[in-house]
C-alpha cells in the first residue's frame, strides 16, 4: 500500500478551535444543521471530558499502526490525532506509549474507529480517546499508509487541520473554512437553550414553546379522557 507524508496543513485558528471547545458536541452538530457527528460507534475511555483539536488524520494498514509512528512526528500544540484503517479493525492500535509521545507534544486526544489499548494507563494519565472499540490485541508496523489526507469515519469526512470536538456524547468534526460560522451559531444555540431552560424551570412545557400543539392537531394525534378512550376501544387501557 503506498502512501504519503503530507506536512503542513492549512489549520482552523487557535481562536476558533477555543471558542469551539466551549460548547458540547450536541450542540455543534445541531448548529451545523445535524451535520458532522462520527456516527454512534466511537465511545469515549473517560468520563466528564471536553476536547478540540486539529486533525492530524491517519489512514492505516488494518492491524498496522506505522503510521500513528509516522503521524506523532506531524503532530504539535493543539493537534488532535484521528485514526481510520482501509477496512474494518479492532486491532488495539494505541496504546499508553503512543499517548505519552503525543502528550509531550501538545496533542489533545485520540479519535480512531479501530480499538485502543491500555485504557487504565490512559485514564490516569489524563490523555483522552474516542474509539470503536478496545482490544488487547497488538499490531506489527509493516505496510504503508498516509498521514494529513482525508479520511472518511461515520460516513462523514475529516480533512487534516479541520476541527474535532469530543464529549461523552461522542466526536463531531467541523470543516476548518466553516469554523468561525459554527462556533457563532452554536453560541446562539446555547444562549437559545439557556431561554428555554429557564422557561422549563418556571413550569412552561415543551409542547407550548415550541408550538408543538399545533403539529399534534395536525398530525390528527386527540385528546380524550379515559372514559372516552375506553368507550373508543370497547376495553380498559
Amino acid at each position: 500500500m503506498p502512501g504519503v507524508i503530507v506536512t503542513d496543513p492549512p489549520k482552523a485558528t487557535r481562536e476558533e478551535v477555543a471558542e469551539l471547545a466551549r460548547y458540547g458536541v450536541a450542540t455543534v452538530h445541531e448548529a451545523m444543521g445535524r451535520t458532522g457527528l462520527l456516527g454512534s460507534r466511537l465511545r469515549p475511555n473517560q468520563q466528564d471530558t471536553r476536547v478540540a483539536g486539529t486533525a492530524v488524520t491517519v489512514l492505516s494498514w488494518p492491524g498496522d499502526n506505522l503510521m500513528i509512528h509516522a503521524a506523532v512526528e506531524q503532530c504539535g500544540e493543539g493537534d488532535l490525532l484521528v485514526v481510520t484503517t482501509t477496512s474494518p479493525s479492532t486491532d488495539g492500535m494505541f496504546g499508553e506509549l503512543f499517548a505519552t509521545a503525543l502528550k509531550q507534544r501538545g496533542v489533545r486526544g485520540i479519535v480512531t474507529n479501530a480499538g485502543i489499548r491500555d485504557t487504565s494507563e490512559l485514564r490516569e494519565m489524563g490523555f483522552p480517546a474516542w474509539s470503536a472499540a478496545v482490544s488487547a490485541q497488538g499490531t506489527v508496523k509493516a505496510t504503508g499508509g498516509s498521514v494529513n489526507v482525508p479520511v472518511v469515519i461515520g460516513g462523514e469526512i475529516v480533512r487534516p487541520g479541520d476541527v474535532i470536538v469530543a464529549d461523552d456524547d461522542g466526536v463531531v468534526v467541523v470543516p476548518r473554512e466553516g469554523a468561525a460560522e459554527a462556533a457563532r451559531k452554536s453560541r446562539a444555540r446555547e444562549e437559545k437553550e439557556a431561554a428555554t431552560r429557564a422557561a422549563f424551570l418556571e413550569g412552561q412545557l415543551g409542547l407550548d414553546r415550541y408550538g408543538l400543539r399545533d403539529t399534534l392537531t395536525r398530525l390528527g394525534v386527540e385528546y380524550r379522557t379515559y372514559d372516552e378512550q375506553t368507550k373508543h376501544t370497547g376495553a380498559g387501557s
